[in-house]
C-alpha cells in the first residue's frame, strides 16, 4: 500500500494526516474514509468542483486527467498546474508516496 499524506489546511485538517491506500481508490473516498470530510456538492460525479486538490507530490502515481474533469476543474477556485477533482483522482501506482493539499474553502 502506498501512503497518501494530506496537509494541514485550516479548515478541515489542523495537522498532516498520512492514510494507507489501494489500487483503484480515489483520493475522495481515501479522505471520507479516514475521517477527513471534504466536499463534494455532486456526489462524485464529475460535475462540480468542490472536491479540487493540489497534489505536491506522487502526480503520476494518479490516473490521467480527462477532458470533463479538465473542463470542470476550470470552476475551482486557486486551480494550479497539479490540481485535480479528488473524486476523480484514482490511485494507479503503489511505488511513491502521494502528497495532497486541499486548498481553503472561500
Amino acid at each position: 500500500m502506498s501512503k497518501i499524506i494530506f496537509l494541514p489546511n485550516k479548515d478541515l485538517l489542523l495537522k498532516k494526516k498520512i492514510c494507507l491506500a489501494k489500487i483503484g481508490e480515489t483520493i475522495l473516498d481515501i479522505a471520507l474514509k479516514n475521517n477527513i470530510n471534504m466536499q463534494h456538492a455532486c456526489e462524485k460525479s464529475c460535475a462540480c468542483s468542490t472536491c479540487h486538490c493540489i497534489i505536491k507530490k506522487g502526480y503520476n502515481s494518479l490516473s490521467i486527467i480527462t477532458e470533463k474533469e479538465n473542463d470542470v476543474l476550470d470552476k475551482a477556485y486557486g486551480v494550479e498546474y497539479y490540481s485535480r477533482l479528488s473524486c476523480q483522482a484514482k490511485i494507479i501506482n503503489l511505488n511513491e508516496d502521494i502528497e495532497i493539499k486541499i486548498p481553503n474553502i472561500k
